[in-house]
């Protein structure tokens, strides 16, 4: 964040983290574990989706990368935030756009988990390519993406098992709640961030929205012909993980130009995830069917 942000950066991180576990909390009570025998049965899908989340993703942003000809701080940023997948909002986007109800939350549970694997393995080939000596411990990892995304989701699912007559009433109301904290901290990251994201400049802005419209066409066509599958893959694909990519950065001392970047990328590419969003219920994508 901006050294002189209106908004503390302390207040912000506790009403993010209390904003993701409401989240994640409320994602979990209203999935069905039942469903996901629908998963088991569609393997070959899984394997694309996590392609174009894991593999085809960073790869398209170090092509776009190369091709603006951005300063490397700029680069970098992009490219961190293009190997950090699995943004905790990403799920509830998906559902809400009429993503898979089996196979959207199947499908962020795996990239969480996996992120802490391919999230190192991409830094260090990443070395490679930019002569750097940048470095993650997976147990950083770990422990945020546990707390973070699986802790809560894990926990709805459980307290929907357990008390499935309670749930009915309580969820929605869990539901709003999170949509309101949700509003609330996006409108603070703004307050802070905005003169970074305009300070931006048009070929970084370029290349974000260029990543990010690339991801959104390449989990839409790896996904099958299903528009639940498409959606869910395509929302998964786009929205990456700021708070992951930001720990590379922290960890690593990257120069403050680089964060500045990863703020910018998770404002245009929400920006461009939402227009997503609404064309997949313009269109019928939220009314695609779902599997028994």
């Amino acid at each position: 964040m901006p050294v002189d942000a209106p908004v503390p950066e302390q207040v912000l991180a506790v009403l993010a983290a209390v904003t993701i576990f409401t989240v994640m909390l409320a994602v979990g009570l209203a999935i069905v574990p039942g469903e996901f025998r629908w998963v088991f049965d569609h393997p070959a899908l899984l394997v694309k989706g996590l392609f174009a989340v894991l593999v085809a993703v960073p790869a398209i942003a170090l092509v776009v990368c190369r091709i603006a000809d951005l300063p490397r701080a700029a680069e970098v940023g992009i490219v961190l935030m293009a190997i950090s997948p699995g943004a905790p909002v990403a799920l509830r986007r998906s559902l809400g756009a009429g993503g898979h109800h089996a196979f959207a939350p199947a499908l962020q549970i795996l990239v969480a988990v996996l992120a802490v694997v391919s999230l190192p393995l991409w830094v260090a080939a990443l070395d490679e390519v930019y002569a750097g000596r940048a470095s993650i411990a997976p147990s950083h990892l770990a422990w945020q993406v546990f707390t973070a995304q699986l802790l809560p989701l894990a926990l709805g699912m459980l307290v929907r098992v357990a008390f499935p007559t309670h749930v009915a009433a309580f969820e929605p109301k869990l539901a709003r709640a999170a949509g309101v904290l949700l509003f609330a901290l996006t409108i603070l990251v703004l307050v802070n961030v905005w003169e970074v994201v305009a300070g931006a400049g048009f070929r970084l802005a370029a290349a974000i929205g260029a990543v990010t419209a690339l991801a959104l066409a390449a989990g839409h066509a790896l996904a099958g012909p299903e528009a639940a599958t498409r959606t869910a893959v395509a929302i998964c694909s786009a929205a990456r993980n700021p708070g992951l990519a930001l720990v590379v950065a922290t960890r690593n001392a990257l120069p403050p130009a680089v964060a500045a970047t990863v703020l910018a990328y998770l404002v245009i590419s929400a920006l461009i995830v939402l227009g997503y969003v609404l064309w997949r219920r313009r269109t019928g994508g939220a009314s695609a069917p779902q599997p028994p």
